[in-house]
């Protein structure tokens, strides 16, 4: 999720619900380190991890096992949570979690975003607008994390890596390339995010720093686009404030056509992005959304040149 991704899907992405919190119930068992070994490297704003939560992991391990090639271990302590791997390297968690008809609340994957303390985070989030949602906690080798919403209600985790954060570097396919946040005010939105992670913010259209002012916005640090903050589009009377992540595949449209095969469902047709390849956006058929991106081994990762 290191890539300055050119792409403006915006408009057609839909919006999802509020996602149920991934808060495993016991904050005393082991999840497994993010990097092994440790890397000490930190990379605060980089999204680092997301977990899954679902009324059925069952179904939704056969579908993104089939998808991706993801396998994956439960985790002793917790029967409902369980982590994907990708070449033997953990890439997301599932955590099933019940919820009550008619609940507003919905299927999501929660994007984590590295910071080098959970309690100051969480801090500058309440200062910034943005509401605790997840008192944080700590995970033995897997470090401290809480679950934040910014000021228009977007949800996502913040983690204080106990091994340090994983090392930039092009995710293969099956690994998570690039992440979004859709807003209804970016000005707003990407001065919270500049706030909270110190980012520095281009804008798509100039291809220049800017004061958060377009629609379509690269949030970056360490000479790495982090994440994308695009508005969305004006008549979204019912798409809320959300984070989307993309996996890597190598053909989005045959990507998009096995995903339904399996039970779930195409939101945005593959379109192409501004670097060339294809996107899509995609549900698991339990309705969580999330995209699917080709991305060329020649293409830069990093952020666009100042002039």
């Amino acid at each position: 999720m290191n890539k300055f991704a050119l792409m403006t899907v915006t408009a057609a992405i839909m919006g999802s619900g509020t996602p149920l919190l991934c808060a495993p119930a016991d904050a005393g068992f082991e999840l497994p380190a993010l990097t092994q070994p440790s890397s000490n490297e930190h990379h605060i704003g980089k999204v680092i991890w997301a977990d899954l939560v679902t009324p059925d992991a069952e179904r939704a391990k056969k579908f993104y096992g089939a998808l991706f090639g993801w396998s994956f271990r439960d985790i002793p302590g917790d029967p409902n949570y369980t982590v994907a791997l990708v070449f033997g390297e953990p890439v997301a968690g599932i955590y099933q979690k019940a919820f009550a008809a008619g609940q507003k609340q919905q299927p999501a994957w929660l994007t984590f975003l590295a910071v080098r303390d959970v309690y100051s985070a969480q801090q500058a989030t309440v200062r910034g607008g943005g509401k605790v949602l997840s008192k944080p906690r700590s995970y033995p080798h897997r470090g401290r994390q809480a679950v934040l919403a910014d000021p228009e209600g977007a949800v996502f985790a913040i983690m204080a890596a106990q091994g340090g954060d994983p090392p930039d570097y092009l995710a293969p396919p099956g690994q998570w390339i690039w992440s979004s946040v859709l807003v209804t005010d970016t000005k707003r939105e990407s001065a919270f995010y500049r706030e909270l992670f110190g980012y520095q913010v281009f804008d798509l259209e100039s291809e220049g720093p800017e004061e958060g002012h377009g629609e379509h916005l690269v949030l970056a640090s360490d000479d790495y686009a982090r994440a994308g903050l695009n508005a969305l589009p004006a008549d979204a009377m019912h798409r809320h404030p959300h984070w989307m992540n993309f996996v890597r595949v190598t053909d989005a449209a045959g990507a998009a056509q096995k995903a339904v095969a399996l039970g779930g469902r195409v939101l945005v047709e593959p379109r192409p992005d501004r670097h060339g390849g294809q996107l899509a956006i995609l549900a698991d058929p339990s309705g969580a959304p999330f995209g699917v991106m080709e991305w060329a081994e020649s293409d830069t990762k990093q952020e666009p040149q100042m002039p």
